[in-house]
Order: C-alpha cells, then sequence, then structure tokens
C-alpha cells in the first residue's frame, strides 16, 4: 500500500463494482482527488460471484435509461483500459407458465415500446429455435429482447477501477474505513487503518457509502440510515457441455429460475420464494471471496423444475453450487443519494442482485448529482430518502428480506401488498377501521385502509391484471363519495410543523405559492428545484402569524422534511414532525356538509367556511381543525384530531354519518376519484424533473414574488414555451384497466408513456395522465388528434383532453 492523501475531495467506502463506478465518474467529471478504500481486495464482497446478467428494461424510463447506459458503457470500457470485461450482447428470453404472467411480460413489452428498449413477443416455437435445449411445455408466451446481454463482474469492476486510477483516483485495497470525524450534519474525516497495521485520517469533502452488504453498519458509521439485509444466493454451474453454442438469456419466472451460458457452461440461478437472510448478527471479520455453506434441500425444488426444463443439466453433471450473499433492500429497489440525515454523506449500495446492470448508470447518475448538487433527472425510485427511519430496524429487515428476494421473481400484480414486515405504523384508527371491514395495505410503513369489504366477503387480496376482487368495493365508495357522503383515514400523510419569526419568509423562499396570507389559509404549493422541476407538492397551511402547517404524501415526508432543512440557511425557523400527533379524517361528498353539521355547533356554509381555510371546531364532544380542501374534486373536509380523541371524533362522525348513508372508503376510492379530477400524483405524474407549467401547475405559481427557488426558471418557460403538455386520458373500451407505463400513440405513433392511471368508475372506463410532446403547438392542435394506450399490445382508442374530465370548473369542490 502506497502513502494515502491526507485530504480528499471525495472518499468512497468500498470496492465492489458501484465503488469502482462511482471513482471512475467522479473522475471523468475532474475530480482528480478521489479515494476508494477497500477492506479487503477489490471485488471480494458480491461483486465477484455475480452473475453478470445486463439487461435493458426496468420499471421506469429512468431506470432503464441508466441500465442502457451500463450496456453502452461496459461495451467501451474495454478499448479504453485494456481491461477485458466480457461484455457480449446476446439477447434475453422470458417465458410465461401462466396466462397472468403472459399479460405481465406483455405488458411490460409495451412499456419497452415507450421506453425505446427493442422487443419482441415470441412463440414457444421461436423460443426453442433460439435456445434449443428448452422444454417448452406449458409455455403461454414469451418475449426477447434482442440487446441485453452479459458480462464478467469482476473484471468490469477492475476495469473501471483502472479508468479512475488513470485520471488520478487513489484506489487502495486492503484498508479498513474504523471511523469518523463529525461536526453537525457533515463527517470532516474519515480514519483508516490497514492490513499491515498503519493507521490514518483522511479529511474529506464527501464520503459515499458504496459497502455492499455492509452498507447498513457503515451507514451507521456515518450517521445515516441504509436499510439493506444480506441474503443468501444460490446457483449452480455445470461441467462443460459439448457443442454448447452462445445462447441468449433465458428467463422463466414462474419456476423463479434463470439460465446464463458461460464458456460452454450454463449457470443455473434462482430466486426462490422464500429467502435466506445471512449473518444477522454481522458479517465476519475475515469474510473475503468467501462462499456460505450448501443448501441442497432449499435449492432442490428448483432444480427439479429446472432439470425438466432444461433436459441437457441432468446429463452435463454440476461442477459447482454455489451459495454467496448479496444485499437486499425493503423494497427491491437499490440505495442512490444523499443521505437525508447528512449533508455531505452519499449513498451507492443495496443492489438486489442487479448490481452489474446498474452499477454503470448509477454511478454515472451519483457523480453528477454530486458535481451539480441536484439530481440530474428523477430518482425517485432508488434515492436513499424514500426510506422511512424505522426501516433500519434489524429484526424489520430479517423479516422483510425473506420476502423481498423471491419478489424479483413474482408475479408483479398490480397493487401486490408486500406480505412480511407489516403493522409496525398504524394509524389511531386502526382498530375501529378493522372493525368495519378493512382491508389494510402497505405504505411507508402504514396499515391503510384501502378498501373494505361486504359482510361475508374475504378481506383479503386476490390478485389479478384484470378487474381484482375489490374492484366493486372500490366502484361503491366511489359512488358514495361522488353522489352522497364517504369517510377515509388520511393519518398517514406526512405534516410537518415550520415555526419561527421568519416562518413566513422561509415559506416564500422555498415555495412557488404566495405565503403571505391569512391565517387559517389553505394553500396549494409545490417545492421547485432551480430547474422549475417538482421537489414536492404540499399543500400549506397556515396556523398562526409564526407557524405553518405542511402536508406531504407518506412516502415522501422525510424527503420534504430534509429538503426544508437544507434550504433553512440562517433563517429562525424550527422543522419538527408532527405526522403522529393527529389523525386526519377526509368527510367527503355532497351531504359531507349536513354530517358536519349534525356532529358540531359550528357554521359549515361557505360563507362562515369558504373552500381554502381552516379554523377550529367542535365535533362530538371533542375538537378539530377543520381543512376545507379535497384530492377528490368533492365537497368536503380534512378533519385533523389530536390522536387521543380520533377515536372519539370517528365513532360521532359514523354515527351522525348514519342518517346520511356515509360510508366507510379506502385509498383506492380515493385514487380513482383523483385521477377522474386530473389531479397529479407526487412521484409519478409530477416528479423533480418534470417543469411546473408543463404538469399544468402554472396556476399554483405567483412569480410576482420575488426569490423562490425555481422562478427563474418559470419565467424561461413561459418565454420559450412549453415543450410538453400533461393530457388525461380516457380508454373509449370500458373493459381494459391502466395501471402506468402503458404507451400513449398519437396518429400511430408513440409519443410517451402514461405516467399513472386507475378506473374513472364515474366516467364509466379506465383513466390515465401522461405528458404528450407539444411543442411549437396550440391546445387545439393538441386535441385534435387521434389518440391511443397500448395495454399489453393492444392498441385502445382513448378521448384526451387538458382540462380534468370531471368537473372542470371546480365547482363542485365550492358548492
Amino acid at each position: 500500500m502506497g502513502q494515502l492523501p491526507s485530504k480528499a475531495r471525495a472518499v468512497i467506502i468500498g470496492g465492489g463494482v458501484i465503488g469502482c463506478s462511482v471513482a471512475y465518474h467522479l473522475t471523468k467529471l475532474g475530480w482528480s482527488d478521489v479515494v476508494l478504500l477497500e477492506r479487503k481486495q477489490l471485488t471480494s464482497g458480491t461483486t465477484w460471484h455475480a452473475a453478470g446478467l445486463i439487461a435493458q428494461l426496468r420499471a421506469t424510463q429512468n431506470m432503464t435509461r441508466l441500465a442502457k447506459y451500463s450496456q453502452e458503457l461496459y461495451g467501451a470500457l474495454e478499448g479504453e483500459t485494456g481491461v477485458a470485461t466480457g461484455f457480449k450482447r446476446v439477447g434475453s428470453i422470458t417465458a410465461a407458465l401462466t396466462p397472468a404472467r403472459r399479460e405481465e411480460i406483455l405488458r411490460q413489452a409495451a412499456m419497452a415500446r415507450a421506453f425505446g428498449v427493442e422487443v419482441e413477443e415470441i412463440t414457444p416455437e421461436e423460443v426453442c429455435a433460439k435456445y434449443p435445449h428448452v422444454e417448452t411445455e406449458g409455455m403461454a408466451g414469451a418475449v426477447y429482447l434482442p440487446k441485453d446481454g452479459q458480462g464478467d463482474p469482476a473484471n468490469i469492476a477492475l476495469a473501471l477501477a483502472k479508468g479512475a486510477r488513470a485520471r488520478g483516483a487513489v484506489v487502495a485495497e486492503r484498508v479498513k474505513a474504523t471511523g469518523v470525524a463529525r461536526a453537525g450534519r457533515r463527517i470532516t474525516a474519515v480514519d483508516w487503518v490497514g492490513e499491515d497495521g498503519s493507521t490514518g485520517q483522511i479529511e474529506a469533502e464527501h464520503v459515499i457509502n458504496c459497502a455492499g452488504m455492509w452498507g447498513r453498519e457503515m451507514g451507521r458509521m456515518l450517521g445515516s440510515n441504509v436499510p439493506l439485509q444480506a441474503c443468501e444466493h444460490f446457483y449452480i454451474v455445470t461441467e462443460a457441455v459439448p457443442g454448447l453454442r452462445e445462447l441468449p438469456v433465458l428467463r422463466i419466472p414462474d419456476e423463479y429460475a434463470y439460465y446464463k451460458e458461460d464458456a460452454g457452461k450454463i449457470l443455473l440461478g434462482a430466486f426462490e420464494p422464500v429467502a435466506k437472510p445471512w449473518a444477522l448478527d454481522g458479517i465476519p471479520e475475515n469474510f473475503e471471496f468467501d462462499q456460505l455453506p450448501e443448501d441442497f434441500d432449499h435449492f432442490e425444488p428448483i432444480l427439479e423444475m429446472a432439470v425438466k426444463r432444461l433436459p441437457l443439466l441432468a446429463e452435463a453433471g454440476i461442477h459447482t453450487f454455489f451459495n454467496g450473499p448479496e444485499s437486499f433492500t425493503p423494497d427491491d429497489a437499490y440505495h442512490l443519494g444523499q443521505a437525508p440525515e447528512m449533508d455531505n454523506v452519499w449513498v451507492a449500495a443495496g443492489f438486489n442482485s442487479i448490481g452489474i446492470q446498474s452499477a454503470g448508470g448509477a454511478g454515472m447518475a451519483l457523480a453528477q448529482w454530486m458535481e451539480d448538487g441536484q439530481r440530474p433527472f428523477d430518482l425517485g425510485d432508488v434515492d436513499i430518502a424514500r426510506m422511512q427511519p424505522f426501516q433500519g430496524n434489524k429484526t424489520y429487515l430479517a423479516e422483510r428480506s425473506t420476502e423481498t428476494l423471491g419478489l424479483l421473481y413474482a408475479d408483479h400484480f398490480p397493487y401486490r401488498q408486500k406480505a412480511t414486515a407489516r403493522g409496525i405504523r398504524r394509524s389511531p384508527l386502526h382498530a375501529h377501521l378493522l372493525e368495519h371491514g378493512a382491508v389494510m395495505g402497505e405504505f411507508a410503513g402504514w396499515e391503510r385502509a384501502n378498501w373494505f369489504a361486504d359482510p361475508g366477503q374475504p378481506r383479503e387480496y386476490r390478485y389479478a391484471w384484470g378487474r381484482q376482487n375489490w374492484f366493486d368495493n372500490q366502484a361503491a365508495e366511489h359512488a358514495a363519495i361522488r353522489a352522497g357522503v364517504g369517510l377515509y383515514d388520511m393519518s398517514s400523510f406526512g405534516k410537518i410543523r415550520v415555526e419561527g419569526p421568519e416562518a413566513e419568509a422561509f415559506m416564500n423562499h422555498v415555495c412557488s405559492a404566495q405565503m403571505a396570507v391569512p391565517v387559517g389559509k389553505i394553500v396549494y404549493t409545490q417545492f421547485l428545484n432551480p430547474r422549475g422541476g417538482i421537489e414536492a407538492d404540499v399543500t400549506v397551511t397556515r396556523l398562526s402569524e409564526t407557524a405553518y402547517l405542511v402536508v406531504t404524501p407518506a412516502a415522501t415526508r422525510l424527503a420534504d422534511e430534509t429538503w426544508l432543512r437544507r434550504h433553512t440557511g440562517d433563517r429562525m425557523v424550527v422543522i419538527t414532525d408532527v405526522t403522529a400527533g393527529e389523525a386526519v379524517l377526509a368527510l367527503m361528498g355532497p351531504k359531507a356538509r349536513e354530517v358536519l353539521q349534525a356532529v358540531s355547533p359550528n357554521d359549515f356554509s361557505n360563507e362562515t367556511h369558504p373552500f381554502g381555510m381552516a379554523r377550529e371546531i367542535e365535533i362530538g364532544m371533542g375538537l378539530a381543525r377543520a381543512h376545507r380542501v379535497s384530492y377528490v374534486g368533492e365537497l368536503g373536509w380534512e378533519l385533523y384530531v389530536s390522536a387521543e380523541m380520533a377515536g372519539h371524533v370517528f365513532e360521532a362522525l359514523m354515527e351522525a354519518g348514519a342518517a346520511f348513508g356515509v360510508k366507510l372508503c379506502g385509498l383506492h376510492a380515493m385514487d380513482s376519484c383523483r385521477i377522474e379530477k386530473g389531479f397529479r400524483h407526487f412521484g409519478h405524474d409530477i416528479t423533480c424533473e418534470d417543469h411546473v407549467l408543463e404538469a399544468g401547475l402554472g396556476f399554483a405559481v405567483k412569480t410576482d414574488k420575488p426569490d423562490f427557488i425555481g422562478r427563474d426558471a418559470v419565467l424561461r418557460k413561459k418565454e420559450e414555451g412549453l415543450k410538453l403538455r400533461m393530457l388525461q386520458f380516457r380508454l373509449t373500451d370500458p373493459e381494459p384497466l391502466l395501471y402506468h407505463a402503458e404507451p400513449i400513440l398519437r396518429e400511430g405513433a408513440i409519443v410517451g408513456y402514461l405516467t399513472s392511471g386507475n378506473y374513472g368508475h364515474h366516467l364509466g372506463g379506465a383513466i390515465g395522465l401522461g405528458y404528450v410532446p407539444c411543442a411549437g403547438e396550440s391546445p387545439a392542435d393538441l386535441l385534435a388528434s387521434t389518440y391511443e394506450i397500448d395495454v399489453a399490445g393492444r392498441r385502445i382508442k382513448a378521448e384526451a383532453s387538458l382540462k380534468p374530465m370531471y368537473d372542470p370548473s371546480g365547482a363542485r369542490t365550492k358548492s
């Protein structure tokens, strides 16, 4: 080991493929003083035994963009560094054995077309032509992606490391990061010790946690939460098969298996339904290029299916039975980005068995984020800020990880709920809702009533790609909100109190709307970034001259709070998460006023309580704060009740509401109502790379006030004109269902994809939202076109609208 520098702009901890990629990309951006510390030897954790599958298609456009970037990078690395990466485009086949899986892969193929990924639907006979050794019995269909590939994982990492070294990075093996010096929200230095006993400290401007399956413990050392858990991952490699030619990668997810030809042998890997978490008491200190004990009993059911699917396995003989650990996150998406708890700690870890195909793009995206101080594009799927603080709990991770590995190859049904590690975060109304038939889903750890079962109806999800068992329940709840009155629990939504003598000035700086409003006023607004993209979509209520309440989606509470904290500067404000302090009951529908009047002595007329105002009220024998606002497009109030009174208020509303036919509703109905009204859903319809004007939210932006983040970008866009517009679509055929990512066709050509979808029970068809290019076009030009939506390969005619198809004037909310 040579002499390590005493200072560095960036210290990367972990020398697997992602650490090497971050070093490579930072140096490519001109960061020459980069140090990578690897406790043992490069690739010795997980990278060395990875299968090296490199697919292009991911679940979202940007994740696909990153995977495609990885492929292009690996193809060019050998020429740059002289290190053979083994990258070759062999193609991949995914075969379905059930009608449900066939629907899934056809929807994925449609999504691939929207994302610009080459894909073909092929028959079982064509599968056999491309993969002659496979038994096609039971195959319901398949898709082929000709540009998918495979590579040599260790050499890819070593090539990246060599490229980084060539541009000045120091890559130090057998040097362990052992501690840090910290000042507030910053790490100032990293302590290290070498295997030879040498020690030192490196002052650091930035520290990047690329520690792989050690990422959780390293996160703790760096003052941050990185929820991941190592699991055992099994594969076998056959003896050499005479005459075996180069083959595409073959995936049979219904049998939990994938097959890769490698140097005349077959590698069979598995993602079994119930996984085995590993090293719950910590990873052994001497772990290096190690494998775990064989567990043939665990692997045998998969091997039995595989031998029938690929009979040559029975003849070839097993050369290697391999069991190696890989890290998995609670939601099967990797962790990338700036740690919410710290201002100079970054994370790239937890790659859920797709680290090789992800590392090139993830390293590029993180390096660009560090260079610019903002995300280069929407990375919400993988942003570490999505993780809730409790998700770092060891017991939780151990239980959840038994499921997440298997979910990679499970049916990816819409609305599929996690089955493990449930019941952690509960609304104060949880037991009341269960008593009335609630069927719970889980979101950011919260148990939420998604729909209500009828008496005698099983309280469970029965998953399908078509109408699921709760479709009629959602329709009835939807109808109650539209025609009568519905009551649903919104307690899981984040509540952030911003308070202090400079609260108004601060809120005007971070919000695009005007915050100098009377006490009690509710303002719908966005937090914008300097590009005019949407970082948060919130309502803000002025509680007093010096206090505001910011209400956020449940999943983005931490991210939104972090955004606020990072922009306080020296302003005198205090930011507090008060989510758990209040339950929230939404009473919505044309009869909402009558129900409230029956349970409260207060006046709920338009004159006394207009739309967009909040005030304290009596309710039953308790108190609440009534916010007149709606996410479903109807007359209604969100009732904020201190947690200890929530049960009483719920009972009072149900008792008084009985005379008006009040119906308990779930969040599925809330979503179907909001999409009819064209309301945007953060994380899907609006993200950090969607300009607020192109999202159709210009009405919420007040450029006549100075100095708010994103103001210049809004003014520029007004001058330049819009390049995209968000449209609402309704399928004219009432049968097909929309979820998200279905391609939008304009005059027969793909022009975009749906950002969200649900069924419009009032409008009588599936509804979707999505952006359509419009440079130089008027709204009339856009709407004069013919539109179709591609649903699993079927083109369905769709009506398009710029205005909400339901109640376009907004009269119902103000009635």
